[in-house]
């Protein structure tokens, strides 16, 4: 145990330290190692760890210790070592050998101890063990899971993460009502661009109406347009005067090709 609280220091200083975690290292069946210095040590877990006493376990000095995990050990008594912990608030004790109730009196003086866990040892097994437990620690709120009413209640970890997300329900709801103002607000703008790209389209529609006279007439306006019918293909104005003189003299050559064939048909006669 002493090699592996030394890994999880990491060149700290012992007071520096508020975090151990202990689970599955070897053990002569006792605490060693966990000197008096860890003055600011919170949390400490020793999971599967051979642990048969609390021998060895610096609980005076301990006084910011606030969460304690010693499941899954051989522990049957020598609970009052953990009894000058003033903070802890939550102990586990699951998994280990404590076979009768009074081994829990010495958890009466810890005034701030909320949960308690005791799944799968002997004390659990006896019937309406968690009433007893309550009566024995009225300071308890939880014990395995369950509140003095049966009720489930949240474990460690989730009121943990309920605390640090800042205010719990209140908070919540400020948070809602402020996203259902965003999303209303959200909302009325949209209908906002709506009807402005509406308006916009019935003003192009009406200046759009029809294909209109330039794109029937090209870029040149409608004067242009009428002008040009005074020209012929040939971009040359058509003459009057001109078509009526080709005219007469069709008539003249019909004329004198009338009185010359007479004449032929005289002479053969």
């Amino acid at each position: 145990m002493e090699k592996r609280i030394s890994l999880e220091c990491r060149g700290k200083d012992p007071a520096q330290v508020h975090e151990l975690n202990l689970d599955n290292c070897r053990t002569v069946g006792e605490f060693e190692g966990l000197t008096e210095e860890f003055v600011n040590l919170t949390r400490l877990s020793v999971i599967s760890a051979g642990l048969t006493s609390f021998k060895g376990f610096p609980g005076k000095s301990l006084t910011n210790l606030e969460k304690l995990d010693v499941s899954e050990n051989r522990i049957s008594n020598g609970l009052h070592h953990i009894q000058d912990c003033p903070r802890l608030t939550h102990l586990c004790l699951s998994g280990n050998k404590l076979k009768d109730l009074s081994v829990l009196e010495p958890l009466a003086k810890l005034e701030k101890l909320s949960h308690l866990e005791l799944l799968n040892t002997p004390i659990s097994e006896l019937e309406k063990y968690r009433s007893q437990v309550f009566e024995l620690l009225p300071q308890l709120k939880v014990v395995d899971g369950q509140d003095k009413e049966g009720n489930e209640a949240p474990s460690s970890d989730e009121e943990g993460e309920g605390e640090e997300g800042g205010g719990g329900e209140g908070d919540s709801q400020a948070v809602n009502g402020n996203s259902s103002k965003e999303v209303v607000d959200c909302e009325e703008d949209l209908e906002e661009e709506e009807i402005s790209e509406g308006e916009e389209e019935e003003e192009s529609g009406e200046e759009d109406d029809g294909p209109g006279l330039s794109a029937l007439y090209g870029d040149g306006n409608l004067e242009d347009s009428e002008g040009d019918e005074d020209f012929n293909e040939d971009g040359v104005e058509p003459d009057d005067d001109h078509e009526l003189d080709d005219s007469e003299d069709e008539v003249n050559q019909s004329e004198l090709r009338g009185k010359k064939r007479k004449h032929e048909e005289e002479e053969t006669g």
